[in-house]
């Protein structure tokens, strides 16, 4: 995947240390993820939000909801206005069919990431299968990279300017062209729609699972937000800090439910010995965060969905290094601080704006599918009913942005 979909290993996500990872790095804290930056797009989040809402509450009129679908769309919807000033999905779509190529990449690339390949860790079975996996990623990588050249030239070609991520990079190739190439811009591009899209739906699916499974849990947080929040303006990102519980319910989901579960592969820089185990210079490390987080040595009932365990005053809650479903360190994910923002004000949203219960008596199946992401091998239905306040949703405007 590193090699063909990342652009022979020149992406932020899979280039090795060095002077190229590090100006990477750079332009994505300065350009991309810093907290200005996400402070710009808050208005996108906030309106997504509002039309997710407003689709909920129309489809609520029956009860049921396919709450997979809806968080998808959203997140997709927020990552490509921010990327590229175009929604996908709901009212005023820009593609369609742009939108299916989409899908079908995100789709595929979970599929072939991760620990996909074995020949990755048995090379001998390379030459038995030259025509199996890597023909479908160099197949995937010249159907990914025709999709975003296509943005790309279809931004230059726009006489309107939409204050995207994409406007920004392509300024800033103006007057460094030697260093934003198209093929850097197409990098941080895939990198945004592969880890910001479906991470972000998957662990908002499994989030609400848990509350429909843990009704003490839901009623928890729901008073908390009637307290903190209130029922007079819907909840915006400002007011994230005031809601402790909210926040430890999702650090809660990302422990026992991690979106990248073996995280993004690594390698050793240089050798060691492990447990035991020598492990030589360069040898590809796949770190199970899902396995870390369940680990009874390091969490007390550690399969239980417990969010308590991250109050402040609780001994395990200032044990955060345990916790690491973005990863640690140098190549910690960037985009942490931007999913965190989704996170919290999708699913704060939803709590203040409906009451929630399980389709039927018995308890939401919690089984994990396959994929890169862990999505949920049976996707989430639910019941919901508006509360008070989305009379005032209803009756305000979308925003304009």
């Amino acid at each position: 995947m590193g090699k063909h979909v990342g652009y022979n290993y020149t992406t932020v996500a899979v280039s090795p240390y060095g002077d190229h990872w590090r100006n990477l790095r750079r332009i994505g804290t300065l350009e991309i993820f810093s907290t200005s930056r996400l402070n710009a797009f808050s208005g996108i989040r906030k309106d997504e939000i509002k039309r997710l809402l407003r689709k909920l509450s129309r489809n609520s009129l029956d009860g049921f909801a396919k709450v997979d679908l809806v968080f998808s769309e959203l997140t997709s919807n927020i990552i490509m206005r921010m990327l590229a000033g175009k929604r996908y999905y709901g009212d005023e779509v820009s593609d369609e069919e742009e939108a299916r190529r989409l899908r079908e990449i995100v789709k595929e690339a979970n599929a072939y990431g991760g620990a996909a390949n074995p020949g990755d860790f048995l090379p001998v079975l390379n030459w038995f299968g030259k025509d199996g996996y890597e023909k479908r990623v160099r197949s995937l990588a010249k159907r990914t990279d025709a999709f975003l050249q296509g943005l790309i030239d279809e931004n230059r070609r726009s006489k309107e300017r939409r204050n995207s991520i994409m406007d920004h990079l392509l300024s800033l190739q103006e007057s460094q062209p030697e260093y934003y190439t198209d093929q850097i811009i197409k990098g941080f591009i895939l990198v945004l729609l592969l880890a910001g899209t479906e991470t972000s739906s998957v662990t908002l699916e499994w989030a609400m699972s848990n509350l429909l499974n843990h009704p003490h849990i839901l009623k928890k947080l729901k008073a908390e937000l009637d307290t903190q929040i209130g029922q007079q303006h819907l909840l915006d990102e400002p007011d994230l800090s005031k809601l402790p519980y909210l926040q430890n319910i999702i650090s809660e989901t990302l422990r026992l439910y991690p979106a990248t579960p073996l995280l993004v592969p690594h390698y050793s820089s240089d050798d060691c010995t492990i447990g035991g185990y020598d492990v030589p210079r360069g040898t590809i490390v796949l770190i199970n965060a899902w396995a870390i987080h369940r680990d009874p040595n390091l969490w007390d009932d550690a399969d239980s969905f417990k969010p308590e365990r991250f109050e402040t005053d609780h001994h395990e809650g200032d044990q955060v290094n345990k916790l690491l479903p973005f990863g640690l360190g140098r190549r910690a994910c960037p985009g942490a601080g931007l999913a965190q923002r989704i996170l919290g004000l999708t699913l704060g949203s939803l709590v203040q704006c409906f009451e929630w219960e399980r389709v039927g008596e018995e308890q939401v199946d919690m089984t994990e599918g396959r994929g890169l992401t862990m999505p949920k091998a049976v996707p989430l239905e639910a019941m919901c009913k508006a509360r008070a306040i989305m009379n005032s949703v209803l009756s305000q405007s979308i925003d304009a942005i």
